[in-house]
């Protein structure tokens, strides 16, 4: 019994090791060599960039480069916040952020069920394509849209007031309706492209349910609040949870395109991100610039925690992490 014991012990242990890391490299390499180049991506244009962050405690020199130029501690901050602009522009920021995440999440879902629900496959698609559409197309022609809507001379909405016997309304020089233009163009644009997610998250859902409670006697609004709401909701918090990431993050190219240098809307359209670029393009201070862009990403970061410890401790199972 013994010799046993001890034959059982002399036994190569060997196909029950774990692997080293360079055999597990050789056995994965094919599906490493296709995440390269995602890699490569993220460390070129967001990792190595993290660098120019030290640009926001110094007095940039050309000459001296980033390196070499002089440390002068907090200043390229104070200036942000001495300028009277950090409220507002943060406020604007977060505002529009938290209108664009609650329009377009409504919005999506509504999209993505009412797709689910139809019957015609060539319809289905051609719904879903036309939805899609806008999602291609640059702000840069979005902004001619809107300027060819709202222009004061020629545009179609003073054309039809005209026509009406109404006079002309200049929409440039309305700061007060920009809030709405803004969401309402943001949201046209993106909800084809969002739905797609939920629309995904539809379709993976058991059929034998929807069966089930047909049968059972629920019509459609009944079987929509309570079997596809409710298996949404898991996609829709993690959605949501991704989006507040973003929450101080402004689309410079929607904002910089449909309002441009018109200081009269500043107030109620200038974000983060309009203030940055103007700080650099007309100041030309890296250092300021680069301070503000700094204060942006920790807002970001401190937000994204927050929430998702907020969402931890209600539903652990829907945080991120």
């Amino acid at each position: 019994m013994n010799s046993t014991i001890s034959d059982a012990k002399k036994l190569p242990v060997k196909m029950y090791s774990k692997k080293t890391f360079f055999e597990k490299v050789f056995k994965y390499k094919t599906l490493l060599l296709m995440l390269l180049p995602v890699c490569l991506f993220y460390l070129v244009f967001a990792y190595f960039p993290m660098v120019g962050v030290i640009l926001a405690f110094k007095q940039y020199d050309y000459q001296a480069g980033i390196f070499g130029s002089e440390w002068i501690g907090l200043s390229n901050f104070k200036f942000f916040f001495v300028s009277g602009q950090a409220w507002t522009v943060t406020r604007n920021t977060v505002l529009y952020n938290m209108a664009f995440i609650t329009v377009n999440t409504v919005l999506q879902v509504s999209v993505a069920i009412i797709l689910s629900e139809i019957k015609s496959k060539w319809y289905r698609k051609a719904a879903q394509t036309s939805i899609f559409f806008p999602y291609f197309i640059s702000w840069v022609v979005v902004s001619g849209l809107v300027y060819n809507l709202f222009s004061y001379d020629y545009g179609v909405l003073n054309n039809l007031l005209k026509l009406f016997g109404q006079g002309p309304v200049n929409v440039y020089a309305t700061p007060h309706v920009w809030p709405i233009i803004i969401v309402i163009f943001n949201a046209w644009k993106g909800v084809g492209y969002g739905s797609v997610v939920y629309l995904a998250s539809i379709t993976g859902m058991d059929t034998s349910i929807y069966e089930a409670a047909e049968i059972d006697g629920a019509n459609i609004f009944q079987r929509i609040w309570y079997i596809t709401l409710r298996g949404l909701v898991p996609t829709i918090i993690t959605m949501v949870l991704l989006a507040l990431g973003q929450v101080f993050r402004g689309n410079l190219d929607m904002f910089y395109q449909m309002v441009g240098s018109n200081g009269l809307l500043y107030n109620y359209t200038d974000v983060i991100d309009t203030f940055t670029f103007r700080t650099l393009f007309f100041s030309k201070e890296v250092g300021m610039s680069a301070a503000v862009g700094f204060y942006q990403s920790l807002m970001c970061f401190g937000f994204i925690m927050l929430m998702n410890m907020v969402v931890k401790k209600i539903d652990s199972d829907s945080a991120l992490f």
